[in-house]
Formats: C-alpha cells, structure tokens, sequence
C-alpha cells in the first residue's frame, strides 16, 4: 500500500461491513438476496450475469478502480465465459475486490482466471494472513507431478497478488510470500526429481534475499555431496531434472524461470558441484562479483545440514579478514558500466533499476557496507536489502535520517516494479513510453488526477524526486559518517570503523586524509561550510578515480589559498559533473593534476560535454600558439615561458579528453601531434626565416601518432643551394631546437630529436631539396629509406616540404625492393631489438622493443609498405594504421593478422600513454614496482586483479602479434 495516495482497493476490508446499505440500495425491487453473516447470496435464476456489474456493491468499485472501463470489459468477458461467476462475485466482498483489482493490474492473471475460475477459489477464505514457508511446504506435499505443481504454484501466485493489490500485504510481506512460494515449488520439484545421493539448492539473488518479484527468475546453485565422476553426473541429472520441472513450459506455463548461471563457469559450468570444488574455484578462480553474490545465499531445499555446510564453506570468502580496495572498485566499475548502458539507451528517466537513483544505488550502498563492516560484524549479514539496511543503521554504519530515505525510496521503487511487472508477468523495470501505459500504471499505484495534475505526471514528480534522493544519500553516504568519525565529531561510526571503511575504498594514508579534510574545510567562512557540504561526495569521487590518495592530495592543492578556494568551492556546488571528472583526473595523473592547479579555470570546462568533445584542428591549434608568443615578440625568454604554458594548457585539454573517454587512442596521437606542429609553426614565425624553410616529421610525429612521452623526430630542410642560404637556414635551424627544446623555469616545450638526418649527428642540420636527392642517390642506406616512410611536412615552408617528401618517396617505393634489401631491413630490426633496451626497463613487458609489440608491427607494416608501395599507391602514407587497412583492402595481409598487429599496436600504445600519465616517467616497458603497475592498469580500465589482468593481457596480445610478424616479416613458416 503507497502512503499518501488514495487506495482504491483498501475499501475492500470495509466493504462487507456495509452489504446491507448497499443492497438496500439495489435498484432491482424483485431482488432479494438473503444475508449470511458478512456474505450473501442471490438468486440469479432469472437475471442475466452481467447484472452484477450495475449493482451497487460491484459498481462502486469498478467506478473507483483504476481503469474502470477495463475492468468492466474484463469482467463482462469472465461472465460471458463463466456466467455462474456473478454468485461468486455478489457473495464475497473480498472476491469481488480482488477481481476489480487484477483486472486493472494484470491482463496475464485475469486471462488465466478466464481460463479457469476455479483460480477464484484462491481468494477466499480471508485474504490478511500471511502464508510462510511452513505453510507452502505443507501444502505442496501432495503435489505428485510438474503439471500439477504448476498449477498449484499458478493458484498461489493469484492470492499473493490479490493480498498485493487489497493492502492486506505490504512489499516486503509480499517479497517474503513470493519467495516461500518459490522455495516450496522448489522442494516439490526436488522431490519430484528423486535424487540418488544428498543434494541441496541453495537461492541465490533476490529467492536468497526473500524479496522476490512477480517476474523475478528464481537464481539457484546446487550442491551435493560425494566424490568422483559418479556421484557429479547423478547430481547432475537431479539438477537438470529440478530445472526442467521448474522452467519447461508446457500448457499448463511454467512453475518458475530458474536460473542456475550464477554457478562457477556460468553456463559452461556443471550444474552441481560438491564443496570441495565450490573451495578451490572460489580459491583460485572467482571474480569479485561472485563473492558478492554470495551474500544472497541462502538454502531453501533439499539436504539441510548440506545446505548450512554450504554457507560455512562460502563464509571466509564473503567475508575475508583483509579486504583489498579492487574489490570495491570492481563492484563500483560493474554499477558504472550498467548506468552507462541505461544512459546510453535513452532510458535515465524512465529506469527504476539500473539508472542513476535507482533500486540498485540502493542495493549497491547496503551491499558494499556489507562487504565492508560485515566481516568483523556479523550483525549486518543479513541477505535481505530492508533488513540489513535496518541493522546497518541499527551498528550506526548508516545515519538513520539516510536509511529512512533509502528505505522509503526502496519501497516506492520496488512497489512500482512490482505493478509494473505484474502486468504481463514480464521482467521489467523501465517505466512505459505510452502514455497510455503510463496512466494506467500511475493509477493502479494509486494516483489520481487533483489539482490540474493528471495521475502519469504525479507519478512522473514522485520517480524523479526519489531518484534525486536516493543519489545524493548515496553519494555523501560512505564518506559522511567517515569523515565525522575522523573529525573526533559525535557520529555513531567508530574510529575503528572509520579507518576500516577508508581502506576499503582505496585510501591508506589515514593521516594525510586527515589533513586534507582540515584544510578543506577550516575556518568558519561561508566557503569552508561550503567545502564541508561538498567533501563526502568529492570523497566519493576521488575514492574511485586510479589512486585515491593521490586524488585527496591534489584536491587539497587545487584548493590552496582563499581566494582559489572561494572561486573552486563554487564551481564544484554548480556543477557537479565537473566536480566529479576533476576527482577523476586529480586521480589519475600528478602530471594533469599539476596543470589543473596551473589552470584551475578548466574545471568548468570539464562539466561541459560539448567542449570536451570538441576536436581541435591544425588551422586553430596553429593560431592560438600563434596568439600566445606575439605579443611577447621582442623577449625571446617570454615568447619561450609563452610556449611552454600553452603546450601545458593543450596537454591538459587533450590528456582529459583521454583520461575521461571523449577522445579514442587515435585522436589522442594526431592531436598530440598536431600540438606539436603548432608548437614548431609560432617558434618559426619569431624566427622570421631569410629562405624557404621546412620543418618534416619523422617517427611517430611523422605518422600522426604522437604518445606523451614521444619526442618530436624532424628533418631540415631549405631552399637554395649558396653559402648564404646554408647559413641562414642553419640558424633557423638551430635557434628552432632551443627555442622548443632548452628547459626554462615553465620547462620545456618538447624534446626535439634531429637525428634522423643524412649523416645522423655529425651530418649537418639543414640541406637543401637538391642535397638530400644526391645523398639518397649515392650513399642512402636502407634503414634511412625506410625512415623516410614517415616522412610529413609539419612545419615552416608546406609546399617546400611535400617536394622533399615526394622526392623521397621515389627512392623509398622502389619498383624492385630485393632480397638483400628485405634482408636490411631484418637485420636493422634486430639490431633495435639486441641494443637499445634501456636500464630500469623489463624486457619482458616492453610496450616498444618487446617482441610483439610497437616496433615489431611497425617494422612489419613498413616491409609491406616497402615492398609493395610503388604499385600501390595507397601504400605510400606515413601513417601505420592506415597502411594497415590499405594492405588489407589489397589482399596483401589477412583480416586476422592485421587484427593481431593492430590490437597490439593499440594496446602498447595505451599502456604507453597511461604509464606516463601515472608516473611521469619515459619508460618504455609496463612498471616493474607494483604500486605504479597498479595504478596503470587502473586508468587502463582493469579493476579485477589490475595488475595481472594488465600483464596477462600483454603476454596473450603480444603473442598473438609475434606470430604474425614471424610468418610476414620474417617469412618463417608457423608452427603447428
């Protein structure tokens, strides 16, 4: 029953109190009906069935029913099929109430009562006791065969209902009945499947929790007892033949949808396991999310003792002496991913589940609480949602004013899923689309229209307003209690509790966070209050960004100096969502966390999507460097400092696009690239250059694949053959390395790497279009051809550029690239391979020089690009990706193989980008300290064992690559 709103079947109880007045009023004179006590019957000799519904006492309900002209319709065709009905009907208050009522809730049940009214008799006899297990467990006995247990269990569904939709059962009862009911039927068909050996189910999910819904599946695991491949395969027939009974449908429907995929291996998994395997899976092998399934469990058939040795065995795994911070970060990472998908959808508004304030915020809350404070209080295990939300608040983990709006919104959402899957008896929880649909569901809930607002909008208000709630005590309810606890504050949660909860969220520096918190929030200024209000959800936040430590320090000096302070507090009241991503990157990166101190204006712009989608191009990115060193023209120091900040703004705006998903792994790389080039075209315009100069980028800079911690690769080259033009173009040249390359006290722009020209360091720096045509004609080596795949003009002179690159590109696509060439370029490989891992690098996880990883698909890509680029013209780009695909579109690489080059080219790259982030470190291998290795893997997206997830993964896609650059690059046949 939904507090506040009329109940339009709760006039039920009354109804038989009044017969006598409301027969009185009957406007048939030759009706007499005889009184018995509270019931009466007629004669319906002589009066057609569908009179019934002009009565009064049938009338008046269908005239307050939610949807009268559907109940009347529905009612007319029950007693055109069942005339004799109408007695039942005019005999019973509480059957005719009940009728009225499942009319307007559920078109599945009043078909199946047209079908056989011998449903009806489910609805005498009183309908306010509640029914237990006890009772359904006697009454299922007799039950002999699936068919019968169907209908039986079909019988029983209709009164659950009916006491639902009367008011005689609240949510709770009601979850309670429907589960007791599933735990009979589950007895019967165990019975029914006569097992050979001890078995027992254990109920899983919401069965486990004892608050079913109407269309809930009913989530099971089996368990027996016995050693051996016989005693498995007998558990397993039993097992199947429990399903079968419970889930086949027939014409008789079905009993229950019985699920047993939450078992070890899911569906590939046997059905049925004893507890030592249960032992070692959950050892060795489970997910985060399996644990926490387990605290649902719950046995509800067959063995008993079996059952509880069931739950002893799962104890130490649900509720572990040490629990580590990837446990709550998986559970998070899982709710993250499901909000997604509902925002993705559309569906935010209309969820009452899976969206933001919904029924799993709730469940999310008290289950993560659980994991937390259960181990070393078993006061708080319950498996059901409203219970241990109760004892939760009862131990003082959750202030009570927080449970009782969780436990409200629960209610009405639970409530609400319930009509709304009662309907068809279909698993929903998305509230309907139609409008249609939508009123009738707000009036079976009890809204009506008043005060010029129809029922559907009521409805409408009350969802949003308890989705806002439910988000805002979830977002302040880990973190609130902590925080006074911390503070020496009266709050009910021990400092004990406090430090216990902190670790589990991923923070370890206790003191620190104390300090943080003091600093946060000190004074009595309106800004300090404002801090105070905003910090357990900043708390929140940080604690699910890669390293909540690191977040919480950031943030404090984000927040440094009143002023700042002032202007931050208010920004992050306004936007939340800013607030949100700046904890994010504080989280992920020392790097970005130091920019976003040196630019604390930028939070705002991480709240606005539209800006942070935006990709910036070469003309814009080129015109803001331009605008940041001109009016500093004549101090060559300040046009440098300029340069620095405005390589360290664009950083930040293209490392938060990474870190926060708006820009992929290849729009990273051409905008660092891009940054750049802009970089090199305003410290070239300050230069003023005496003769045609251009500036071609080689490498990854070249490719427009730029990683963070990539130098700039270039080549010079200038136009004139004379002394003097040398000259000048050698200043240019040389003044150009400094002014990007030479620290200052804002750092420096980019490393800058020239040697990849003729004659490496001890060529010169700049030659003429002329000069380098000689060289490549007389002394150009093949590694130095091959370099100059990547070749693109990127800065200075653009049409003097592309005639050097065109010029090489005639060297470079050579119609016959021989043997001995291909043997250079392998020999170069391994060169590069033998020599130039760093120390401090691991050899065995190296994202560049590994085998499989970034120089080996390179090095493959480019052979190809060689050996078949001057009959393809496709072929001829600098660009790796996109000689990739043009290889593909030729037939001159397989769709698998270059799969496997490109998922390693991605993943090393990533790893790449992510490592610097998180460390600052050039490196080129995955961390070998675990800590970092840790943290990397976090920003990567692993959340399961992060690190062994991040180095599995490179072992399983770097070994996958090698095969193909074994086969393609060094022609060897594979190995079968």
């Amino acid at each position: 029953m939904l507090v506040g709103r009329e109940d339009p079947f709760g006039v039920a109880r009354q109804v038989a109190d009044h017969e006598v007045q409301l027969r009185s009023r009957d406007p048939d004179p030759g009706h007499r009906p005889r009184i018995r006590g509270r019931g009466a019957a007629w004669d319906t000799a002589k009066v057609h069935p569908h009179h019934v519904l002009s009565e009064p006492a049938l009338g008046e309900l269908i005239d307050r029913a939610a949807d009268p002209g559907l109940a009347r319709s529905v009612l007319e065709r029950l007693l055109d099929e069942h005339p004799t009905v109408a007695d039942e009907l005019r005999g019973d208050a509480t059957v005719r109430a009940a009728v009225v009522a499942l009319a307007c809730a559920s078109r599945s049940l009043t078909t199946s009562i047209i079908q056989d009214p011998a449903l009806l008799g489910s609805l005498r006899g009183g309908l306010d006791a509640e029914r237990g297990i006890h009772d359904y467990d006697t009454a299922v006995t007799g039950v002999g065969d699936a068919d019968a247990l169907r209908r039986w269990k079909r019988y029983q569904y209709v009164r659950i209902a009916a006491r639902d939709l009367l008011g005689f059962a609240d949510l709770p009862a009601v979850g309670r009945e429907l589960a007791a009911l599933a735990q009979a039927c589950l007895g019967g068909a165990l019975r029914i499947a006569e097992p050979e050996l001890p078995l027992a189910v254990i109920g899983m999910g919401k069965l486990g929790g004892v608050e079913l819904n109407y269309a809930s599946d009913v989530d099971v695991l089996f368990v027996h007892e016995g050693e051996g491949p016989d005693a498995a395969e007998q558990a397993e027939q039993a097992a199947r033949r429990v399903l079968s009974v419970m889930a086949e449908p027939t014409e008789a429907g079905i009993v229950f949808r019985t699920d047993a995929d939450l078992r070890p291996e899911g569906k590939a998994g046997a059905l049925s396991r004893n507890l030592d395997a249960y032992r070692v899976w959950w050892e060795r092998w489970a997910r985060t999310w399996e644990y926490q399934a387990l605290l649902k469990a719950r046995p509800v058939a067959g063995d008993a003792a079996l059952g509880t040795q069931f739950l002893d065995a799962a104890s130490p795994f649900v509720w572990p002496e040490v629990l580590g911070p990837d446990v709550v970060r998986e559970i998070r990472a899982g709710k993250a991913r499901a909000e997604a998908e509902t925002h993705r959808l559309g569906l935010t508004e209309r969820e009452l589940k899976r969206g933001r304030g919904g029924i799993r915020d709730i469940e999310f809350a008290v289950q993560l609480l659980q994991l937390v404070h259960g181990r070393h209080d078993a006061g708080v295990r319950s498996p059901n949602t409203l219970q241990a939300l109760g004892q939760l608040a009862a131990a003082g983990y959750v202030a009570a004013r927080d449970a009782v709006q969780f436990d409200t919104a629960y209610r009405f959402l639970r409530t609400a899923e319930h009509r709304l899957q009662l309907w068809d008896e279909r698993q929903t929880h998305t509230l309907p689309g139609d409008t249609a649909a939508h009123t009738r569901l707000a009036r079976v809930l009890g809204f009506r229209d008043r005060g010029g607002e129809s029922a559907g909008a009521q409805l409408a208000t009350q969802h949003r307003a308890h989705q806002a709630h439910v988000r805002r005590v979830h977002e302040k309810l880990f973190f609130e209690p902590l925080l006074d606890a911390i503070a020496g504050g009266a709050g009910p949660l021990s400092p004990e509790a406090a430090q216990e909860r902190m670790r589990a969220f991923g923070f370890t520096n206790l003191r620190a966070a104390r300090g943080a918190f003091t600093e946060l929030t000190q004074g009595l200024t309106r800004t300090s209050r404002l801090m105070e209000q905003l910090l357990p959800v900043l708390l929140e936040w940080c604690s699910a960004s890669p390293d909540p430590d690191l977040a919480l320090l950031q943030l404090r000096r984000l927040a440094e100096g009143p002023a700042r302070s002032a202007t931050l507090a208010v920004t992050l009241r306004e936007s939340p969502l800013s607030a949100e991503r700046a904890c994010t990157l504080l989280g992920s990166s020392r790097m970005l966390g130091d920019a976003l101190r040196r630019q604390p204006e930028y939070v705002t712009t991480l709240g606005d999507d539209t800006r942070l989608a935006e990709d910036k191009d070469r003309t814009r990115f080129v015109e803001e460097a331009l605008a940041t060193v001109e009016w500093r023209a004549a101090d060559e120091d300040a046009r440098r400092s300029g340069l620095r900040r405005f390589k360290r703004r664009e950083l930040l705006r293209i490392g938060a696009r990474d870190v926060l998903g708006a820009a992929d792994l290849g729009v990273t790389g051409r905008e660092l690239a891009t940054l750049g080039e802009a970089c090199l075209e305003a410290a070239l315009d300050g230069l003023d250059p005496q003769v045609r100069f251009a500036v071609i980028g080689m490498g990854r800079f070249g490719g427009a694949d730029l990683s963070y911690a990539s130098d700039l690769d270039v080549v010079f080259v200038h136009e004139g053959n004379g002394a003097p033009a040398f000259a000048e173009a050698e200043r240019v040249a040389s003044r150009l390395l400094r002014e990007i390359g030479e620290p200052t006290a804002e750092g420096r722009t980019f490393a800058i790497d020239p040697d990849l020209r003729p004659e490496g360091r001890q060529g010169v720096l700049t030659r003429s279009l002329d000069a380098y045509v000689e060289y490549w004609q007389r002394w150009g080596l093949t590694w130095e051809l091959q370099a100059m795949i990547k070749a693109r003009p990127v800065a200075g002179d653009y049409d003097l550029g592309a005639r050097l690159c065109a010029a090489a590109r005639q060297f470079v696509y050579r119609a016959s690239f021989d043997d001995e060439a291909v043997r250079d370029v392998r020999r170069m490989k391994l060169r590069i391979e033998q020599g130039r891992i760093r120390p401090g690098d691991d050899p065995d996880f190296h994202l560049k020089l590994g085998r499989g990883s970034l120089s080996d698909v390179e090095f493959t890509v480019q052979l190809l690009q060689l050996t078949h680029g001057a009959h393809h013209e496709a072929l001829r780009t600098p660009v790796t990706m996109t000689a990739l695909d043009a290889l593909v579109a030729l037939d001159l690489l397989e769709d698998a193989d270059a799969a496997a080059l490109r998922d390693a080219y991605g993943f090393c790259s990533a790893a790449r980008n992510a490592r610097f982030l998180v460390t600052g470190s050039e490196r080129e291998s995955l961390p070998s300290d675990p800590w970092e290795a840790e943290r990397v893997a976090r920003l990567l997206g692993y959340v399961h064992r992060p690190q062994a997830g991040l180095r599995d993964d490179y072992r399983r896609i770097t070994r996958r690559c090698r095969k193909v650059v074994n086969s393609v690059f060094y022609g060897k046949e594979p190995q079968s």
